[in-house]
């Protein structure tokens, strides 16, 4: 009999979605900046054409800041021409959480982390082909690994690239 409450949740691509106990949160918040706090933890957000992701143009992937999941793939990164790194889709749909959010008299899908909970940014009608969204993302809320270069894993789940 497997005990389904210490089983892994485990994405279409094989990533621990499994959220972090207390004291891995407290250990992964331990090494955030101020900015990094108030946009991941706090829902805010950077100031626009400034990230320094923005300009990024090497391939690789962008990861969640706080647990190290993968969000978005280089290859699905355009240019909006709104400040912020803008991708049309997901690095896989398991990864990336939509709430709506009503804050600021607006209607909007704030996008979390689907691991760690944290703010990301928003997703917009608005995109390219071929899914017309445009996830809108903070840099501060990513991280970039180069190809062929190891994923983060701060929460020592074994997570890589399949």
């Amino acid at each position: 009999m497997t005990d389904t409450a210490t089983a892994p949740h485990l994405s279409a691509s094989g990533f621990d979605l499994t959220p972090p106990s207390p004291d891995e949160r407290k250990a992964l918040e331990a090494g955030l900046s101020q900015e990094e706090r108030d946009v991941l933890l706090h829902h805010g957000t950077e100031a626009p054409f400034c990230g320094g992701l923005l300009d990024n143009k090497e391939d690789g992937v962008y990861c969640c800041r706080l647990c190290g999941l993968p969000l978005f793939q280089a290859k699905t990164k355009f240019e909006s021409g709104t400040g912020w790194p803008s991708f049309f889709a997901p690095f896989d749909e398991d990864h990336v959480r939509g709430i709506r959010d009503t804050s600021y008299g607006m209607i909007r899908i704030e996008t979390r982390c689907a691991r760690c909970d944290s703010h990301q940014g928003h997703v917009f009608p608005d995109g390219p082909a071929p899914t017309r969204l445009r996830y809108c993302i903070n840099s501060v809320s990513l991280e970039f690994v180069m190809n062929g270069q190891p994923l983060r894993d701060p929460l020592k789940r074994g997570d890589h690239i399949a």
